[in-house]
């Protein structure tokens, strides 16, 4: 098992414990959030039973101060006929007396036709020392027109008079009981111990009657929003019937709490404060392991470069020596070659960590080399197909490592074909840049680890460190400003890489 399949092993471990952890968390915040809002909706309901309560006290209140209105109404109409008895040829008086002795409630004043009174005008239950007073009789008169029609009384043959009356005060005390009663229900809407936001409307839900601070005027200001505003509360909770008076249904519309609605909110906020940290503390970490990662490649490949620089020296000796001694010139111009080529190599490795110098090259040549060298030192069984354009494409780079990242892609194609296969070699030429595709008859790539490849460590043989392609995406895309990747692939069939190069 390779380094990266391990640590790909313990980063899905780590996950799924965190995924655990969260869901956990969820679950617990969620259950938390359920009852607090299961015992908010039981003081709601507590609160809607003690409103129902009172508005049922309000309804009660309500029919009372009406059964008293009909009874008033019903005397001052008894006593007007009392009056028209009285004016008559009554042959037994007493009753009709006691009628006009028993109203001792309701204010009455008696007018000719023309609605002219005078100091001698009848009238009853009003203030004793101002009823002489004409201009007292006439505000009480104005103020009777303004409540009730007159009731006509025939005094005489052809002569009537008129009979004006108001509520007695006992039914003005009620009326203000009323008043105060439906002030304080409609406070307790407003201002509720549920500690919600609450509407209070009419029968048609087109009018506030009461809302408490929790809602916002300027939600509710045109019929459009508070008609939507309804419909949102209305979602979230059953709105509430109340009845004050026969027939005349108003609504409570109540939602939750401010509290609750950020309580359901905070854990998706705290996972993704905590999402963030993990990301920076991720990104710092990858930082600071890739500056090390950095450290480990320079300090091996200066060591590398140092450790090849004695035996290189001493091989350069020992083709001269044998060249002295007369050996077959064929044999020492390999040598030759071979030292040339563990110069190149100590060249690229002694590159590594600083920036190399590019120079504007031949790309073809470069290809053409660099397959030639491969050709002589590898299997006859791996077949080489180059296609280059008819054009020279000059591009800068650094030759060493450029030959390097293309003996590397060479390697692993013959790895993939177990030593026999084809590989083709295409050099394309477009517009402000160029492709190098290699294409090989392999066992192919996964399409999950098309990334996963250029990974250090990553390897599918036995033996290896996995470093190649890791330094190839390393020399293209670090010190020539390039691209490496995996372009396609086919299980079986082969995989084709591709390189991008900047035109200058």
């Amino acid at each position: 098992m390779s380094i990266y399949t391990k640590k790909q092993r313990w980063k899905l471990v780590l996950s799924a414990i965190a995924f655990l952890i969260v869901i956990v968390s969820l679950w617990y915040t969620n259950n938390l959030v359920k009852r607090i809002q299961d015992d908010e909706k039981r003081k709601v309901k507590l609160w809607a039973v003690a409103v129902q309560k009172k508005a049922k006290l309000v309804k009660f209140t309500n029919e009372l101060f009406e059964k008293i209105k009909a009874e008033e109404k019903k005397k001052a109409e008894l006593y007007a006929e009392a009056i028209r008895q009285l004016s008559g040829d009554l042959k037994d008086p007493t009753f009709v007396l006691k009628v006009l002795q028993d109203n001792t409630t309701v204010p009455v004043i008696l007018t000719n036709e023309k609605d002219e009174i005078s100091a001698a005008t009848a009238s009853r239950n009003l203030d004793s020392l101002k009823e002489k007073d004409t201009t007292y009789l006439r505000q009480q008169l104005n103020i009777m027109k303004a409540l009730y029609p007159a009731l006509e009384v025939e005094v005489y043959k052809g002569i009537k008079q008129r009979m004006y009356h108001k509520d007695s005060r006992v039914f003005t005390d009620i009326q203000l009981v009323f008043d105060s009663l439906s002030k304080s229900f409609m406070d307790e809407v407003a201002v509720n111990s549920a500690a919600v936001p609450v509407i209070y409307t009419n029968s048609r839900k087109t009018l506030v009657l009461e809302k408490n601070d929790k809602i916002d005027h300027q939600e509710i200001n045109t019929p459009q929003k508070l008609e939507a505003m309804l419909l949102k509360l209305s979602k979230q909770n059953e709105p509430i019937p109340v009845i004050l008076r026969e027939g005349d249904v108003n609504y409570i519309f109540y939602a939750e709490s401010e509290l609750l609605t950020k309580l359901r909110l905070y854990p998706y906020i705290q996972f993704g404060v905590i999402g963030l940290f993990l990301l920076i503390a991720y990104i710092l970490f990858s930082t600071a392991r890739k500056a090390e990662q950095d450290q480990v490649w320079v300090g091996m490949s200066k060591e590398t470069a140092h450790q090849l620089g004695t035996p290189l020296s001493s091989l350069m000796a020992w083709n001269e020596h044998l060249r002295g001694l007369g050996v077959d010139e064929n044999i020492i111009n390999e040598m030759q070659r071979d030292v040339k080529r563990l110069d190149t190599i100590t060249d690229r490795f002694s590159k590594i960590g600083s920036q190399p110098t590019l120079t504007n090259e031949n790309v073809n040549q470069i290809l053409i080399n660099a397959i030639e060298y491969l050709k002589n030192r590898t299997s006859k069984n791996v077949k080489y197909y180059l296609q280059l354009p008819s054009e020279n494409l000059q591009v800068h780079v650094c030759v060493p490592l450029f030959e390097w990242v293309i003996e590397n892609l060479c390697k692993n194609a013959i790895d993939a074909m177990d030593g026999k296969g084809e590989i083709h070699i295409t050099l394309k030429d477009i517009p402000e840049a160029l492709y190098i595709e290699f294409r090989d008859t392999g066992k192919g790539i996964l399409k999950s680890k098309f990334k996963t490849v250029f990974e250090p460590g990553f390897t599918t043989k036995k033996r290896g460190w996995g470093l190649g392609l890791s330094l190839c995406k390393r020399i293209i895309e670090n010190y020539h400003d390039g691209k490496i990747f995996v372009l396609s692939s086919e299980q079986g069939k082969g995989t084709t890489f591709r390189i991008e190069m900047k035109r200058f």
